[in-house]
């Protein structure tokens, strides 16, 4: 048991310090629905009849909000506060639908780091190739010290 006042302890990265950020981006794919929809069942038609889609507010097909929201994931166990880190909470605004075929950005940046437990606060939000925000929100996430053999 880990009786330290230091909650982050034998975490990969370190502690995270308030302010830093981390981004990464890709296309999303056809591919990307497909496997959504495997995963989870949506076969929503916004999201695969194009003639249907195009009639739409969106006008164009789109991938699924989990499809957008899933680069933040990576964002967090990957770079910071890194490996070993999951979501505790999330919330989430959808302020612009993602279509296929269409680079998108996820950003995280630390608003807060608590000393006791390797818990942090995060700003989130995802950006597509102009720049406009398509999903914005908060996250908070626990980070495991783990031993990587």
């Amino acid at each position: 048991m880990n009786t330290s006042k230091d909650g982050w302890k034998g975490v990969i990265n370190g502690k995270p310090k308030q302010g830093q950020s981390s981004a990464r981006s890709r296309t999303t794919r056809m591919n990307d629905i497909h496997a959504f929809t495997e995963m989870t069942g949506d076969r929503n038609p916004v999201h695969y009849n194009k003639t249907l889609a195009k009639s739409t507010p969106f006008g164009k097909l789109i991938v699924q909000g989990g499809v957008t929201t899933g680069l933040l994931n990576a964002c967090v166990a990957e770079d910071l506060p890194g490996p070993g880190t999951v979501f505790l909470n999330t919330n989430f605004t959808f302020k612009k639908a993602v279509g296929v075929d269409e680079q998108i950005t996820g950003h995280i940046e630390v608003e807060s780091v608590r000393d006791d437990k390797p818990i942090c606060q995060l700003y989130v939000k995802v950006t597509d190739e102009t720049g406009d925000i398509c999903v914005e929100g908060s996250a908070t996430t626990y980070t495991m010290p783990l031993e990587i053999v």
